[in-house]
């Protein structure tokens, strides 16, 4: 039997064994989890029905599939920073019923413009998840089972991507696609409410209102665009040139595209040299720094000195942006590339992908979980090893498996493939716990979110779009397992810091635990 959802927490950082009420939440954040990605995913089965429906271009299919991600990435890091200050359980419930109402929406647009705004506007919902979501599943689990609860919440990205392209596949087939968006988005407000229920890890539950929230989001938001204006300035810029620029050639030039990047590098640029200018002279240990700059600001300048001087999440967040490019690129663009190699109509490639990938994705993030916990018995690089080892086997075998045109062959080499490139899922979202302070572990994690995603599948989208309109979706697709396997060799690097990173993380926890609290 369930526990209650009001029953106390009394799980905190540091203690062997968690309580039922900690095992309550992480199934309620895994569920939510798996919604999370099913509603981000599912517009990837709608791909051809939408193109023909609409009239667009693949690369304005790339941009639908960017949509979500380029608001999501800049979202992320000011969310993550009021889930570090403020209601955690008051940050996940309002993203699920923001991004529940916008996926509604997204069945109700009538053109290009009304659905790209509409997946924009599920990127800030589901950017509010994660950081906080990651930050309450870590301080419910001790250190020795993190890499498996990560891994429970993680299994979402499978299993919800997967669940998103088998049932967009279903209802379109069934209902059209625009139902389809409508059905997916309806159990995120029941799921909303019963976030908002939960109780922070370590802490007397507290009543917030949605009043609440909305204030304590204005206030984390206007250090955020005081201090990043230069980013959020070249992303409207960017897109409102590659808008311009893609009606003007119709979609088949590669320079809206172009123009696009090298805008928002130039942003991207700008904003990292203000950050790291401020992070540079901060203290991470400090309780302040700057009397004028506001508590936000502060937790947010105080992550980036933590990243700065943290050897293992400089390799982790490139790593993280190679894989985002790579995984959430095939994930968006398989569906396509399916119906157009192999022959299949829109609902049978979603039935492929979703069956087997459902499976095998759930088995490989358990999997992945299992592994860096046992490995991390003998080794402190246990995790890091993990998200390597699956990344060097699934990536070739990715790059193989698109080169098939053979069904018998192709479902067990993906089923492969998918097995072990979801290894990662896990043990990376517990490294970046592991080496930073659990106060500030949420802004981290936002920062993490925000840089692979921009980096990552942000680009890959459109620019594989792009390649298609000129190559063929046969040829642009290969770069995206050839970049996922390059990530990990990158994350290697990150095993020779993480013992040390962890140890120190450790110490300044147990400095700023309150008195009686175990570290």
């Amino acid at each position: 039997m369930a526990p209650k959802p009001d029953a106390p927490p009394t799980i905190v950082e540091g203690e062997q064994k968690p309580t039922a009420y900690a095992w309550y939440a992480l199934v309620l954040l895994a569920a939510i989890n798996i919604l999370n990605y099913l509603d981000r995913n599912v517009i990837f089965a709608l791909f051809d029905p939408i193109k023909r429906d609409l009239g667009l271009t693949d690369t304005q299919l790339g941009w639908l599939g960017s949509a979500y991600i380029l608001v999501f990435s800049l979202c992320a890091l000011p969310f993550g920073v009021l889930s570090d200050l403020r209601s955690r359980r008051g940050v996940i419930a309002s993203g699920v019923a923001i991004w529940s109402v916008f996926t509604f929406m997204g069945g109700l647009a009538r053109g290009f413009g009304g659905l790209f705004l509409a997946r924009s506007a599920v990127g800030v919902g589901e950017a509010a998840f994660g950081p906080a979501a990651a930050s309450m599943v870590a301080g419910y689990f001790p250190r020795k089972g993190r890499a498996l609860a990560m891994g429970i919440l993680s299994s979402g990205i499978a299993l919800g991507g997967v669940l998103g392209i088998l049932l967009g596949g279903i209802l379109e087939a069934a209902y059209g696609w625009r139902v389809a968006f409508m059905a997916v988005a309806l159990p995120g407000f029941v799921l909303a409410f019963l976030a908002y229920r939960l109780h922070e890890p370590g802490q007397p539950p507290a009543p917030q209102t949605m009043r609440e929230v909305s204030v304590e989001v204005r206030a984390s938001m206007k250090p955020i665009v005081r201090y990043g204006w230069p980013l959020l300035l070249s992303l409207v810029l960017g897109l409102a040139a590659a808008y311009t620029l893609d009606h003007v050639f119709d979609g088949n030039t590669a320079l809206d595209t172009a123009v696009f990047s090298i805008v928002l590098m130039l942003g991207t640029a700008a904003t990292i040299i203000r950050w790291v200018r401020q992070a540079r002279g901060v203290d991470p240990d400090a309780d302040h720094f700057a009397d004028q700059v506001d508590v936000a600001l502060r937790d947010l300048v105080r992550a980036g000195a933590v990243v700065l001087r943290t050897p293992t999440l400089m390799f982790v967040f490139p790593a993280g942006a190679l894989i985002s490019f790579g995984m959430n690129g095939l994930v968006g663009w398989a569906p396509t590339f399916i119906t157009r190699t192999l022959g299949y109509t829109a609902g049978e490639a979603s039935v492929l992908l979703g069956k087997w990938g459902l499976i095998f994705g759930t088995l490989g993030t358990l999997a992945g979980g299992f592994i860096a916990d046992w490995l991390g018995r003998y080794t402190d690089k246990g995790r890091v090893i993990t998200c390597a080892v699956g990344l060097l086997v699934g990536g070739p075998l990715a790059i193989w498996l698109l080169t098939l045109r053979d069904p018998s062959v192709f479902v067990p080499t993906f089923c492969a493939a998918f097995f072990f490139l979801t290894w990662f899922n896990g043990p990376i979202s517990a490294v970046i716990f592991d080496v930073v302070p659990a106060r500030i572990g949420a802004t981290v994690a936002g920062a993490y979110l925000l840089f692979i995603h921009l980096v990552g599948d942000a680009v890959a989208f459109p620019l594989v779009g792009m390649l298609s309109d000129r190559y063929g979706l046969d040829m642009a697709i290969l770069l995206l397992p050839a970049v996922t396997t390059l990530g990990g060799i990158v994350i290697l690097g990150a095993g020779r810091h993480v013992a040390n990173d962890a140890a120190r993380a450790l110490r300044r926890n147990a400095m700023t635990a309150p008195a009686g609290t175990p570290t």
